[in-house]
């Protein structure tokens, strides 16, 4: 029979890894106190930097539903739960780690898809959500403004081909239109 200490924690770790868009796991060894604290900081409000035992957290993983994990889980292991942009978590993780080389990326799990650290590192890499989304809206602008100015010249330049035409005709010019059929027949 478990502890209920234990099972209380499992149960925890259990509601993190469902509750949480990502999950990176990261040996610790070597960092102070002093520098997880700083960790945690940067990692701010969307991310849960947690060390767990082993044993549990792969109990808790595989009671979630995620076994692509169970190989990482060796040596001192931590674990950051991600709620909100996995992006700025991974770049927080990896810029802690170029600073503080003791801090190790071994690996992830992102909407229930393994990451490898490679993969990790490479999420980090790209932009925050609110930086693609703000492009695509610009790049979306952008299109409808030339499908508009597309849509208008056929207009514009009929109204131009007409108002020269116009001007012709007050002028008297040589290009006054002949008479219509049906009065050259009265």
């Amino acid at each position: 029979m478990a502890r209920p200490d234990k099972a209380a924690a499992v149960a925890e770790l259990t509601d993190k890894f469902r509750n949480s868009n990502a999950a990176v796991l990261t040996e610790y060894t070597g960092l102070t106190v002093a520098q997880l604290k700083e960790l945690r900081r940067s990692l701010g409000e969307n991310a849960n930097y947690r060390v767990a035992k082993n044993t549990l957290t792969k109990i808790a993983a595989n009671e979630a539903g995620i076994t692509a994990l169970d190989d990482l889980f060796t040596g001192s292991t931590a674990i950051t739960f991600v709620y909100g942009d996995p992006v700025a978590s991974a770049k927080g993780l990896r810029d802690f780690a170029k600073e503080n080389p003791a801090l190790v990326i071994k690996g992830g799990v992102l909407d229930g898809k393994a990451l490898s650290a490679d993969e990790i590192k490479k999420l980090a890499d790209l932009e925050s959500r609110e930086v693609l989304l703000a492009k695509l809206a610009g790049g979306m602008k952008a299109s409808m403004a030339k499908a508009a100015a597309t849509f208008q010249a056929p207009l514009s330049k009929f109204v131009r081909t007409a108002d020269a035409l116009r001007s012709k005709v007050e002028q008297g010019g040589a290009g006054t239109p002949a008479p219509a059929a049906e009065d050259a027949a009265e």
